[in-house]
């Protein structure tokens, strides 16, 4: 039996995450995997992929890096989860609030959805206010029913459940305007990430990136920005603004993307990149709101904030610790800026030469970069995308999403330039003869469908 049809009659859809699933990736791509190392993977076949995956953007410095793994296994040594808090924990704690400068208390967890949907329940204590309001721009936030259900994935969700996420527009803040004046004093919160594909707008610039290694923006003078206004429109109407930075946490920069853009949010989420692959996220902020959910306040009502057995477990943040170590100490962020600025010129010069840059186009924050694929109508194409993806695989490379690592180096870059040449060769012909010729399968389907 294939890997893919015991997967799924062991696991609803295949895989832990959704994005994992067979139906993102073409029919030649990996089935399974057995084992990461750098920035390479192995499937049980011991077929090697240099990786742009790097699990979903959650491993930013390495597969199995020595370093950190031995904090982690040391940490385990000393029995990984104890009965009263632990050192680590405390430690862990102090060092994310050391380095963010919005932060004066942490509650740690072990996945981002988690910690969103924590954040959006002390907004709601915080405020009396119910209605959250999202970005719409930006695919993912949890999968609990309040953003669920602001997708076309509704089944079983509760209309009310539903009507309380509403939706506002990235680099737009009348779109913001529009909703709070909707919604009068009834809004709870505002819950976006400080960039995806693009930056936030500054006073009059448009949107955008400048795709530099060094951004030449200047957040700290320049604004407002758009980061801002969202901060100056929560501000005046009583309203919690909440970043998250899942993403953007310790790739944007060690302080994070907020102090890049120069704003101070009242509660912020980070996880991915911050241990290297291990399972650590966090909801952190000002006390104000995150001590809502402590004990010590006799008399007051309490919020039951994160409660897991889990949230602290000792390995990871170990994990955690020695990540922020290595970056620190290996200038992690500023690779990742250098290498994806390389990156996006080496692939829109050779869709240039290969004669389909109105069709292929990479972009984006250069820390964390993006491809589009577009059809002659100028309309997103998934057969496309399907069939560049296929013909990367064909040469070794997995890149269903550009995620960068430290250990994408000068090696990496020339086998992705041999990749992309390989791939576009085949992909003009498609674009001449149609993909459906060249793809060996079906497309990939977008992950927020109504219908299987």
């Amino acid at each position: 039996m294939r890997y893919q049809d015991r997967l799924l009659q062991a696991i609803p859809g295949g895989a832990h995450t959704y994005s994992r699933g067979y139906d993102q990736y073409p029919t030649n791509a990996p089935e399974i995997l057995e084992s990461g190392k750098g920035a390479y993977v192995r499937d049980p076949a011991g077929r090697q992929f240099l990786d742009y995956g790097m699990s979903l953007r959650a491993v930013n410095i390495g597969y199995a890096e020595d370093a950190i793994d031995q904090a982690a296994f040391a940490e385990i040594r000393k029995g990984n989860n104890l009965t009263r808090p632990s050192t680590v924990e405390l430690e862990a704690a102090e060092r994310l609030i050391g380095l963010i400068d919005s932060v004066d208390m942490v509650k740690f967890t072990k996945n981002g959805s988690t910690a969103v949907s924590a954040a959006v329940k002390l907004a709601r204590a915080y405020t009396g206010r119910e209605i959250v309001a999202r970005c719409a721009e930006q695919p993912f936030f949890s999968y609990d029913d309040w953003f669920i259900g602001n997708t076309p994935l509704t089944r079983g969700i509760t209309r009310e459940t539903q009507f309380n996420t509403k939706s506002f527009h990235y680099n737009h803040i009348q779109s913001l305007q529009a909703l709070i004046d909707e919604f009068p004093g009834q809004i709870a919160c505002v819950v976006l990430e400080p960039a995806a594909t693009e930056c936030p707008a500054v006073g009059q610039q448009t949107a955008g990136c400048c795709g530099l290694a060094t951004c030449n923006r200047n957040y700290q003078t320049a604004g407002p920005n758009y980061l801002q206004q969202v901060q100056a429109l929560c501000r005046k109407h009583g309203i919690v603004f909440i970043l998250d930075e899942m993403i953007t946490g310790f790739r944007w920069d060690m302080q994070g993307a907020q102090h890049m853009y120069g704003v101070q949010p009242d509660l912020c989420t980070f996880g991915k990149a911050m241990a290297n692959g291990f399972a650590v996220a966090a909801v952190a902020g000002r006390r104000e709101i995150m001590q809502l959910g402590s004990i010590e306040f006799e008399g007051t009502e309490r919020v039951f904030l994160l409660s897991t057995t889990h949230g602290a477990e000792m390995g990871g943040l170990g994990a955690f610790l020695a990540t922020m170590d290595f970056m620190e100490k290996h200038k992690v962020v500023s690779h990742l800026w250098q290498f994806g600025s390389e990156l996006i010129r080496m692939m829109n010069a050779q869709a240039e030469e290969h004669g389909i840059a109105h069709s292929f186009k990479a972009g984006g924050i250069s820390c964390s970069p993006y491809y589009t694929t577009v059809d002659a109508n100028g309309a997103a194409s998934l057969p496309l995308r399907t069939l560049f993806s296929q013909e990367m695989i064909r040469q070794g490379v997995l890149m269903p999403w550009i995620a960068l690592s430290y250990r994408h180096g000068e090696a990496e870059m020339a086998k992705t330039k041999a990749a992309i040449q390989a791939a576009f060769a085949v992909y003009r012909l498609a674009l001449e003869e149609g993909p459906e010729k060249y793809l060996n399968g079906p497309a990939i389907k977008p992950v927020f469908r109504k219908f299987n």
